[in-house]
């Protein structure tokens, strides 16, 4: 908190404790547990969401002294209670306003100043918290200017919400019209209207086939495994359409290799060679900035399982499925829980099988062949059986030019979305800022 030399008129500097009551609740609190998805009463716990669940146990209820404050003593979240609620049990503060408008309270609350410790509890540092206590009368008229301000900004909020929520639709719309051979002309369509032959789907993986079988044959000469093994299959009718000119096959059969990272957990050290973890692929490619380092030798033993060049397809198999990142470096790095799939890139493009990973049909596809209650994980067997939608080669470099360059749009829109939204975010601290200090009216 910044403190002001001097306190305005009738002003009285006092800590958070000085104006709460601690509100005894033991015997009320519901275990996470016991929640129900719908019932008579909402169940108010230190999560974001203001209500955690429901419950009928009318026995565990508070109906009394309100309005309410509920503090997350793990999280830092307040709440405004003014309606009958049940406690959650973890790290929840109930605290009655001690001669304060509660409201008022609320507001100024999410202003004070005190340590963040992670998951740890904080209610200890948020009782000596000091806040500038302004007259009642003061007090009621700081509310209705914040619920007015704050009642401005968020219809400007709700407004860049609407506006991300529908680039998020166009951008699934995009690749399932790119993957259903909807977003440009196929190659089939236009061989026909030029009256020229061309290669199908069907005869590219043939091809793609040939020369996965010429490479055992060297290998073999020189020394390799003596038994060719067929790549693996998809189920019959794996996809309900098949564009004209496409084929459906699978990611070991349009792939050179398709493998996996380590899955154990390697020695880390201050310095050596970065681990990238499904939690380091996102949307703008890899994240180098929160990874762990393995040693050279931990990274070169990785790495004859799975070696990672420029151009090859990483995909989180643990957790949130999927988010597939081209590699665009040369820089080394080991995997961990992260499926590699090598294109066959005189045949498929990188960038398509990305797109086509990232396709509404793909993941209804794969979504209920993925394993696991508490966290999702795809085996390596599922990522070699992968089902992927093959057009001919020349409608590939069609449908990575088309949906770059609608998406290039899309991200430069999410981009000033995101920017508006930050200022939002800055703009309700400024106006908090001043109404805990005495300057907003």
């Amino acid at each position: 908190m910044n403190q002001s030399p001097m306190l305005p008129q009738g002003w009285q500097e006092k800590t958070f404790g000085d104006v709460v009551l601690p509100v005894s609740v033991n015997e009320k609190k519901l275990p996470r547990g016991d929640y129900l998805e719908s019932g008579k009463y909402p169940v108010v716990d230190q999560g974001q969401r203001f209500i955690g669940g429901y419950s009928n146990d009318e026995r565990r209820v508070i109906s009394e002294d309100l309005p309410l404050l509920v503090f997350g003593d793990h999280t830092r979240a307040f709440k405004y209670l003014d309606q009958p609620f049940i406690p959650g049990a973890d790290g929840v503060k109930v605290l009655k306003p001690n001669g304060v408008n509660a409201k008022w309270l609320y507001q100024i609350a999410h202003a004070l100043d005190f340590p963040d410790k992670g998951y740890a509890r904080h209610f200890q540092h948020l009782k000596s918290a000091r806040l500038l206590v302004p007259p009642p009368d003061e007090q009621v008229s700081i509310v209705a200017e914040l619920e007015k301000q704050f009642t401005r900004l968020e219809v400007g909020v709700a407004a860049l919400r609407r506006v991300q929520a529908n680039l998020k639709r166009y951008r699934a719309a995009v690749l399932k019209a790119a993957c259903e051979g909807r977003l440009v002309p196929t190659e089939a369509e236009l061989a026909r209207a030029e009256g020229r032959p061309f290669e199908s789907g069907q005869q590219l993986l043939a091809r793609i086939l040939n020369r996965r079988k010429e490479v055992f044959e060297q290998r073999k000469a020189d020394g390799g495994r003596r038994r060719y093994d067929d790549p693996s299959p998809i189920e019959p009718g794996a996809l309900p359409f098949t564009p004209e000119g496409w084929t459906q096959a699978s990611a070991e059969s349009v792939c050179s290799s398709v493998r996996d990272g380590t899955h154990d957990t390697p020695a880390y050290v201050a310095d050596g060679v970065p681990l990238i973890t499904s939690k380091n692929l996102l949307p703008a490619g890899l994240d180098f900035e929160n990874v762990k380092f393995v040693s050279r030798e931990d990274h070169i033993e990785i790495g004859k399982r799975s070696g990672v060049e420029r151009g090859d397809i990483l995909f989180a198999m643990i957790g949130t499925i999927g988010n597939p990142v081209v590699v665009e470096t040369d820089r080394e790095f080991s995997i961990k829980n992260v499926g590699l799939f090598k294109a066959n890139r005189d045949f498929i493009l990188s960038r398509y099988l990305r797109y086509w990973f990232m396709s509404p049909p793909f993941t209804r596809w794969l979504e209920p062949k993925q394993r696991g209650t508490t966290q999702k994980f795809v085996p390596l067997g599922l990522l070699r059986a992968l089902v992927v939608a093959l057009p001919p080669l020349a409608e590939q470099t069609r449908i990575v030019a088309e949906v770059e360059r609608r998406l290039s749009v899309v991200e430069e829109l999410e981009a000033v979305v995101t920017t508006n939204l930050q200022r939002a975010t800055r703009l309700r601290q400024s106006i908090l800022q001043k109404a805990f200090t005495g300057e907003l009216i």
